[in-house]
Order: C-alpha cells, then sequence, then structure tokens
C-alpha cells in the first residue's frame, strides 16, 4: 500500500475539487481542440497517475462510447475513486511499470505527472501500451495568477497555527517531488527525443471566478468549497497539533465568502491558470 501522495503532499478533497473544476464541461471545447479525439468512436483510453480520479470522470462524459482505465500508485485515490465515480475502471499502478500488454491502448493521457517521472519510463511505457498511430496527451501545469478575496485573508488563528509549526524538510525533497520540470520548449522535445511523431502544443486558460456571470451557482460553490478543502485539509495533514478553533475559523471565513456570494456582493477574487497540453503520435514506419 503507498499512500504517500494523499497522506503527505495533496489531500484527497483538495485534488479531487480542484481537478473537477479545471476538468469543468465548460473547458472541454480548449482541451478537444488539442486533444483531437472523436467523441462518438470507441476508444480504449488509459489516464496515468489519476489521482481521485476527477479527470477520468470528465473523460467518461467527454467520450461516452470510450472505455476508459486510470491507475495511480496510491491506495488513497484510488478506494475514493472507486467508491465515487461509475464508468471507469480504477486500479493500483506504476506510470514506470504499466501493468498492461504492448498495443492496448488508442490513448494515454496524463495530468501533471511527467515532472514526478524519469523522462526515458514515462514516455517508453506509453509508446509500448500503445497501439500503432495511438495518441498520447501529456498535461502540465504553468504559471497562473491569482487574487484572494479579503474575507479569505488568512486569519488571526491560521497565523498563530502555522507560526508555531517547526520547520520541516521540503516535500519536494522528502517524497521525491517534481525532480523532472521541464519548460515549456523542453517537454515536447522530450516528447519527440523518445519516439513520439506529429508533436503539436496548446494551452487551456481555466478562469476561476466565482463571481463571473457565465458560471451556474454550482460551480461558483464548488470553487470556493475547493479552496476550502485546501485550506482544512493542509491543517490536518501538518502532522502537527492544531486546536478546533482554527478549523471554525477557516470555515467561519469561507461560510462568510458564501454569503456574500449568495447576497449578490461581488469579491472578484480568481484563480487563473494554464494548462500546457503536449500530443504525439506512435507511428510505425514500414520499411
Amino acid at each position: 500500500m503507498n499512500n504517500v501522495w494523499s497522506e503527505h503532499v495533496q489531500g484527497i478533497m483538495t485534488l479531487y475539487l480542484s481537478r473537477k473544476l479545471r476538468f469543468g464541461d465548460v473547458f472541454f471545447e480548449q482541451y478537444n481542440r488539442v486533444f483531437r479525439l472523436d467523441t462518438e468512436a470507441n476508444l480504449k483510453i488509459l489516464e496515468i497517475g489519476c489521482g481521485p480520479g476527477a479527470l477520468a470522470e470528465s473523460l467518461h462524459r467527454w467520450y461516452p462510447k470510450a472505455e476508459i482505465t486510470a491507475i495511480d500508485r496510491d491506495s488513497n485515490f484510488i478506494s475514493f475513486a472507486q467508491d465515487k465515480i461509475a464508468g471507469v475502471t480504477f486500479m493500483e499502478g506504476d506510470a514506470t511499470r504499466l501493468p498492461f500488454a504492448d498495443n492496448s491502448f488508442d490513448v494515454t493521457i496524463s495530468n501533471t505527472v511527467q515532472e514526478h517521472v524519469e523522462p526515458s519510463a514515462f514516455w517508453g511505457e506509453q509508446k509500448r501500451v500503445l497501439k500503432p498511430d495511438g495518441v498520447c496527451l501529456c498535461l502540465s501545469a504553468r504559471k497562473g495568477l491569482h487574487c484572494q478575496a479579503p474575507c479569505l485573508e488568512m486569519t488571526k488563528e491560521e497565523k498563530e497555527f502555522w507560526e508555531n509549526i517547526p520547520e520541516a524538510e521540503s516535500e519536494l525533497e522528502k517524497y521525491g517531488v517534481c525532480q523532472y520540470p521541464m519548460t515549456e520548449a523542453e517537454l515536447p522535445a522530450s516528447m519527440e527525443e523518445n519516439g513520439f511523431s506529429d508533436v503539436t502544443t496548446g494551452y487551456a486558460v481555466i478562469d476561476l471566478t466565482p463571481d463571473a456571470r457565465k458560471y451556474s451557482s454550482q460551480m461558483a460553490e464548488l470553487m470556493i468549497e475547493a479552496k476550502r478543502q485546501n485550506d482544512l485539509e493542509a491543517i490536518k495533514s501538518s502532522y502537527h497539533e492544531y486546536d478546533e478553533k482554527v478549523i471554525n475559523a477557516v470555515n467561519a471565513k469561507y461560510e462568510e465568502r458564501l454569503r456574500l456570494y449568495h447576497e449578490g456582493i461581488n469579491q472578484w477574487d480568481t484563480s487563473v491558470s494554464l494548462t500546457m497540453i503536449v500530443r504525439g503520435s506512435k507511428r510505425v514506419y514500414k520499411g
């Protein structure tokens, strides 16, 4: 059992809700312009490093005739996804040793996984399990912009909590996070160097602004709730003793943000992220 990521790096709800937003149906056209997949085709799609399953859940809606398999090394993520999401096969698996035969899938896809895996293994295993002319899709988070609502600024209780935590070893070093980062130029070049052809790039701009009228109240509330879960899970996963007063303070400020939203008092807080999408094909050349 491997629960390092869910217990030490990103909590289940933090990751699930944030990805549920980033892969919301309102952004589908941006992704699919680069994916270039037939929404009516009987594709076999493999998601690598699926976390708690939000992207796989969206793929199931976007490509209803596809057979979708999703793997992750973290047992907690897989258990959560299996209990919550229907229509997708979730299983434990390692990106460097995919538990599938050669030429098994039409499409492989990953989101913010490449930077954690040695490149030759990351690309090589996907090329191995892809069918001839199969498509590899690599999604990578890029820099965005963030503007906080005044009511969501860190509370006195939170400041006291974080100031009392002794300095710890960096998570990046301790758990081997992000050891293989690549620039916007290096990422497609790496895909080409590892045997993929017809490599293209594109970007999806994910604008999460609760007060924007283009979003439903359900999605706006999800944006606020995702931030709440991020703050709560950060405290609870810190392995430092905390008082319920800090949890109550976090909940109180998010309840205030929801009140302002429902009363139409705009805060215009926003989080805009940029997702790079690199697409390549497994070409088999006949001599």
